[in-house]
């Protein structure tokens, strides 16, 4: 194997081509920047002759100050039965002044035939001359020979012949493109070691794609057979199932095979990276990535959270840490009491709970999940069911009673009020209010109460509602899940309640999202007091 592997990124060509992803100009050079920092070797930006967008990105990346990475244009070959001085493609390359280009060209028989419509000798001398062309220029080119894998199983003497012809006329890597995606790791390895023999001082690089799920595999056996360039994606975006994912292969390649990929200390912000092209993508994060998702190092069975408190490498293959991640604990049916202690030690303040306590919560949760709620999403309504464990907890407030009104008469808009009776202190009060929805008017009414006891709760806000319906042959009568997150500006937390009732549930959930915030200063107060029960300041 190669000892340095150098890599080129493509989440911002191949990548772009995935359903859903349409980058802008100022979105691409936000991405090549954050990829730069990374220490990518290669961003490949796009295909300069496809579009307006495209010529516009590269016009603006010339003023990008990159501090490791080169810029890569990305083309293909010239035009069949055409001059390379007149192709429009070619000139779009040298437009795009890039100190590297990356030319794909046809390395199967069949595709040669069947989709461009030229001869064999055609194309190799469309490769021969555009890579030729590119040298000229004083460009680094990398030839990416696409249907590599699938052209050889079809007449390899053909496939072969490609990569030599690109890599005589001058091309500084040739890249093996599985580019259908259906090729087995073990037959990489294979064709790899096979054609290196063949053409051993070609430098060599690998650009798999996902269809078999196997890009990753794919790329990792492609270095083990001793390619030294390895091209991917962030998150393994792409068309189709997408591209082999950087975000895994970078990892597997520097902490797992021991190679030299990126700086070592630039791989502590792989899961920032990947959530920050994400967002930059408009595309949720995938919570189960390797390495950078979400739940990646997140431990929900009572046996595996009882063995990483004991030794984290039980259940962990790295350090979260080391990718920048982290471990998380869920609490759920299938919890045991090492999860409770888990959680109240993640807690901000200390919590006090015997080995009978949490014992007793595990079982009072079981039993609410199998009346259908769920804690893994709901980590303010779980911290409060802790608190509420505690003999001495006091609750902030209590709703006595409530009542919602929904009304459409003819001609009239549809009303929407609620009243709530809620006690503070011995302290009870009736209010009411007006919303756009049942639960918009709920919400009014309870902070109409709760505001003149606690103004801080003027700065939390809702800011996502779901509804999740759990017995879908029940129809209207099914019971209903509903999950509020809730913000103050500087944290957010998400509760849950349910019930048949979707009102029912919604006020559940709405309770907690506001008990949380008050439980929560509380807490802090008295620990800051050195105290162990909760202090009365409402301010």
């Amino acid at each position: 194997m190669a000892e340095r592997i150098r890599i080129l990124d493509t989440t911002l060509r191949d990548g772009a081509q995935m359903e859903r992803i349409s980058y802008s100009v100022k979105d691409k050079l936000r991405i090549a920047r954050r990829l730069d920092d990374l220490g990518v070797d290669y961003i490949e930006g796009g295909w300069p002759g496809s579009n307006p967008k495209e010529a516009a990105f590269f016009e603006q990346a010339k003023h990008l100050t990159l501090k490791s990475a080169r810029m890569a244009a990305f083309g293909c070959t010239r035009r069949s039965s055409g001059s390379v001085d007149s192709d429009p493609n070619i000139a779009a390359l040298l437009a795009a002044q890039t100190p590297t280009v990356v030319i794909v060209g046809k390395s199967s028989d069949v595709h040669v035939r069947h989709v461009l419509g030229t001869t064999l000798d055609e194309n190799l001398n469309m490769i021969r001359e555009s890579v030729a062309r590119m040298k000229a220029a004083g460009k680094e080119v990398i030839f990416d020979a696409e249907h590599f894998f699938d052209g050889y199983g079809s007449d390899a003497d053909y496939s072969v012949a490609t990569l030599r012809c690109a890599w005589e006329a001058g091309a500084d890597c040739v890249v093996l493109c599985d580019t259908n995606g259906g090729t087995l790791p073990s037959d990489v390895y294979r064709l790899v070691s096979r054609v290196r023999a063949e053409l051993p001082r070609v430098p060599f690089g690998i650009h798999a794609h996902d269809d078999a799920g196997l890009a990753v595999a794919n790329t990792l056996a492609a270095v083990e057979a001793g390619v030294g360039h390895v091209q991917g994606t962030i998150n393994g975006y792409g068309e189709r199932c997408g591209n082999a994912n950087l975000c895994a292969v970078i990892p597997n390649l520097q902490l797992k095979m021991g190679l030299d990929v990126i700086p070592t200390e630039a791989i502590g912000s792989l899961t920032e990276v990947s959530h920050y092209v994400s967002e930059v993508a408009n595309l949720k994060p995938y919570a189960h990535w390797p390495y950078v998702g979400q739940s990646a190092f997140t431990h929900k069975a009572g046996l595996h959270v009882n063995a990483i408190s004991k030794m984290a490498k039980s259940y962990e293959h790295i350090e979260p840490h080391t990718v920048g991640n982290r471990r998380r604990v869920l609490v759920s049916e299938l919890a045991g009491k090492g999860n409770i202690q888990y959680k109240i030690e993640e807690l901000p303040v200390r919590l006090q709970l015997s080995n009978e306590q949490a014992r007793e919560l595990v079982s009072h949760i079981k039993e609410m999940e199998s009346q259908g709620y769920q804690f893994e999403g709901a980590e303010g309504s779980l911290e409060l069911l802790m608190c509420r464990s505690q003999p001495d907890y006091e609750v902030p407030f209590e709703v006595l009673d409530f009542l919602v009104l929904v009304e459409k008469r003819q001609g009239t808009e549809i009303l929407a009020e609620a009243t709530v009776k809620a006690q503070v202190d011995g302290v009870v009060l009736h209010t009411a209010a007006e919303g756009n929805g049942p639960v918009n008017a709920l919400d009014k009414a309870l902070r109409k109460a709760l505001l003149q006891f606690y103004p801080g709760l003027a700065s939390v806000q809702l800011t996502d509602y779901k509804v999740r319906i759990l017995d879908e042959q029940s129809a209207t009568a099914a019971q209903t899940r509903v999950l509020i997150d809730a913000s103050d500006g500087e944290s957010s937390w998400s509760t849950v309640g349910c019930s048949a009732n979707i009102i029912e549930a919604s006020c559940q959930a709405l309770i907690d999202s506001l008990e949380f915030p008050l439980t929560r200063k509380r807490l802090r107060e008295k620990s800051a007091a050195g105290m162990e029960l909760v202090g009365e300041d409402r301010s």
